[in-house]
């Protein structure tokens, strides 16, 4: 009893930060309608260049979440006045391809640039776990799981209770209505990638400290592709909802039938579930169906 709590709430936490990740796709979509796929890369990026502000210039933990944080988000500004804001209009397949362009070009470019930057990331917390009940958490997962909390419930309360917020869900609804309306697209759109850009350095850097670094953070994006998919790529409660069941059921699947299979079916349990779930509720569990007249 005590072996399946100690995964569950190990699952559990590391639930907190892919719900926080999961809100970069969240935050796209609600805004554009549109998904990005270069979220790994972005997270990778954030985390590497904190790592260097840390390791390599010597700014200190807190320093480098800032000179990470100023970076991606002048990053997000330029992909979007020089990328995105000409393809404004067009396609969706157009800026879905530029997604993936993009995530190719971090990728190369980042091995080349900051490969031999180390990417351990560690918070200045005590190493020893901490006693809860009887069962041992590691204190950098219960921090890491925190600040991930207060991360998603800024996020939830912009999205709900500021006037961006409103403009932002008026643009995702419709977006002539909307500019009609004085809502000025190209500053919004402008304004959700700096958001992106700044979970992008607190995701990335959360992971790194409680998972992997380097590419491991890439791998991320794909694992919270099942999350947004399940609970709901316009809804925060379902994302934060499938982002907790997916990480419980990849700790559970680590822990109990990893050790019979010879390992690696913790790694695609949640497309499995995705995939059972598109079967019975093809509209994800959060979504509410919208009835049109045709």
């Amino acid at each position: 009893m005590r072996f399946f709590l100690s995964l569950l709430v190990d699952g559990a936490l590391a639930g907190t930060i892919y719900a926080l990740v999961a809100l970069a796709f969240v935050v796209v979509y609600k805004s554009s309608r549109m998904v990005n796929f270069a979220l790994g890369e972005w997270l990778m990026l954030a985390a590497a260049f904190v790592a260097a502000g840390a390791h390599v210039f010597g700014l200190g933990l807190a320093g480098a979440l800032i000179a990470a944080c100023a970076g991606m988000v002048v990053l997000g500004l330029a992909f979007n006045r020089v990328v995105l804001r000409p393809l404004v209009g067009g396609p969706l397949i157009s800026l879905i391809m530029v997604t993936l362009g993009l995530g190719a070009f971090l990728r190369g470019a980042a091995a080349i640039a900051l490969g031999d930057v180390p990417r351990r990331i560690s918070l200045p917390v005590p190493d020893a776990p901490i006693a809860v009940h009887g069962l041992a958490i590691a204190s950098d997962k219960l921090v890491a799981a925190a600040i991930a909390v207060a991360a998603i419930a800024l996020v939830t309360w912009f999205f709900h209770a500021s006037r961006a917020g409103v403009a932002f869900r008026a643009l995702a609804d419709d977006q002539q209505v909307a500019m009609a309306m004085g809502i000025d697209l190209h500053r919004y759109f402008a304004f959700t990638w700096a958001m992106v850009g700044g979970i992008a350095v607190i995701g990335g850097t959360l992971w790194s400290v409680v998972g992997s670094g380097g590419f491991g953070v890439v791998l991320l994006g794909l694992k919270v592709f099942p999350i947004v998919i399940i609970g709901g790529l316009d809804s925060i409660p379902g994302t934060i909802a499938g982002a907790v069941l997916v990480g419980v059921l990849e700790s559970l699947a680590a822990g109990y039938i990893d050790p019979r299979l010879g390992g690696g079916f913790s790694n695609v349990a949640a497309y499995l579930v995705l995939l059972a779930m598109l079967f019975v509720r093809p509209f994800a569990l959060f979504v509410r169906v919208d009835v049109v007249r045709v």
